[in-house]
């Protein structure tokens, strides 16, 4: 006989409480907000996690306006094509100190890649490349200065070239940028080009004057022995297009809106049109440097193979606003050859302090208050002295805040020698130099009054373009702040 057993019922098995998604978002972000600025800056959304792992057909574009993740998102893409083709690959930007950061971040993110990435600025590439091919130069150096100076003495008072509207900065960049920036060799070319992001128009005789310049500037290299560096731009996409070069899997250009035709064609040339072969990342309202180019020009078609990044995490609401003031009225021709006004956003997700415009009477009320405003940030919770970038326009600007700073005791590390180590220095370097870069805090000193100010009623188109690019290069340098910003305006 079977007796049947009692069977006790289990007590229920507590359940863990509902994971509140929104609750641990917040708490994952405040952690990574008190961390040093160097893991903020390796850090990526969904979203950006997603395009890094998409595969294109061929040449393919990230853009998107600043604080977006552009360069994040190139980063970790580098990562994601070293494992996933077992190849190398190469990561440039026109920056000479960028790639150094963005190995050190990749040493964080991605440690077993490191080797497979090559971060190497587009000058540095070139010149490594003609060692290699045994093709002899010169490196460039105050040749190319005084050649040019000798060439420009010797045009006549009454050129068109010497015009009060012009300056010889003007046209040195038109030679560097547009002539020799595209590789021209015959005026024809020169005298049919579209001149591509520059405003003012010229005529056949300005054409004539500006290639005479460049011929006798191009003859006095040559007697000296010496080439700039555009020069090494062209004498290494030579050598490419005689011999290729069969060593990456991939090509990524951060801030491609910077390089000249003959760089993208250079670097183009490494991969060609293969699958994820070449990516170019950029916003064309960064652009900093006078010229530009179109794809087109180069040959590369992007056939819908281009991606807008539109959520901005780096900047507050109200830091974001503030930097739009300087390109509002910004006007500028895409790389992909149409007309721009940058790039909007769909949504930004922090806010904080509202930006202030400090005026000063005098330089030593206006360092004052900057060493003061490096004292108040240094304490803030969550912010270190590394977390604090102080950029300017010139290198002897910055020399000059290092000086002040070194005689307050306030250890600096210039971003000419920062490589994406944490630190407690706070980072000193010019606003181009900071470019891919982000800080907590940024100080902007010694900002001259009249990029603040409308611009004369009488401007020429000359005066005005050169007005943009430093309204630009402001711009960049506001959105490089995360959390709080300062403008010394004297």
């Amino acid at each position: 006989m079977i007796v049947p057993q009692t069977v006790v019922p289990r007590a229920p098995e507590p359940q863990p409480e509902p994971v509140d998604q929104d609750e641990l978002d917040r708490q994952l972000l405040d952690g990574i907000l008190e961390a040093p600025i160097e893991e903020w800056m390796a850090s990526l959304d969904p979203a950006q996690a997603k395009l890094v792992r998409r595969s294109f057909n061929g040449p393919a574009r990230i853009r998107g306006a600043a604080g977006t993740g552009k360069t994040v998102v190139g980063l970790h893409r580098a990562a994601y094509l070293a494992r996933s083709t077992g190849g190398r690959i190469l990561f440039t930007t026109y920056i000479r100190t960028l790639p150094a950061v963005l190995e050190s971040l990749l040493e964080r993110l991605a440690p077993e890649m490191v080797g497979r990435v090559d971060f190497v600025n587009v000058h540095a590439f070139a010149t490594r490349l003609l060692k290699e091919r045994g093709i002899a130069f010169r490196t460039p150096g105050r040749e190319a200065q005084l050649t040019f100076a000798d060439a420009w003495n010797a045009i006549s008072a009454s050129s068109p070239l010497k015009a009060t509207r012009f300056t010889r900065r003007y046209w040195e960049e038109e030679i560097s940028h547009v002539i020799k920036g595209r590789g021209l060799t015959h005026f024809d070319e020169y005298a049919d080009l579209a001149r591509v992001g520059r405003k003012h128009r010229l005529t056949v005789d300005d054409r004539q004057a500006v290639w005479d310049l460049y011929e006798a500037y191009s003859a006095g290299l040559r007697e000296r022995g010496g080439c700039d560096w555009e020069d090494v731009i062209l004498l290494a996409r030579d050598a490419l297009r005689e011999v290729p070069l069969d060593r990456y899997d991939a090509v990524i250009v951060d801030e491609a809106q910077d390089l000249s035709c003959a760089m993208v064609s250079l670097l183009h040339s490494l991969v060609g049109d293969r699958s994820d072969g070449l990516t170019l990342i950029g916003d064309g309202q960064q652009t900093i440097y006078p010229g530009g180019y179109t794809l087109g020009e180069v040959g590369i078609s992007l056939a819908g193979r281009g991606v807008v990044l539109d959520v901005n995490h780096r900047n507050t609401a109200e830091i974001l606003e503030f930097a739009k003031q300087m390109v509002a009225d910004d006007q500028f021709v895409d790389i992909e050859g149409v007309d721009g006004a940058g790039d909007s956003v769909s949504a930004v997700t922090r806010s904080g302090p509202q930006p202030g415009i400090n005026h000063f009477r005098s330089r030593t009320e206006h360092d004052d208050a900057l060493l003061a405003r490096v004292e108040e940030v240094s304490r803030l919770v969550g912010t270190g002295r590394g977390d604090v970038g102080i950029l300017t326009a010139t290198n002897p600007q910055a020399d000059k805040v290092i000086a002040l700073l070194a005689d307050a005791g306030v250890p600096t590390v210039s971003l000419k020698n920062y490589a994406g180590k944490s630190s407690d220095m706070i980072r000193v370097g010019t606003i181009k130099r900071a470019k891919g870069l982000e800080f907590k805090q940024v100080l902007l000193p010694h900002v001259p009054a009249k990029l603040l100010a409308d611009p004369p009623l009488t401007e020429s188109e000359s005066a005005k373009e050169r007005r943009e690019l430093d309204r630009r290069e402001l711009y960049v340098g506001m959105t490089r702040a995360r959390d709080g910003l300062w403008v010394g305006v004297r």
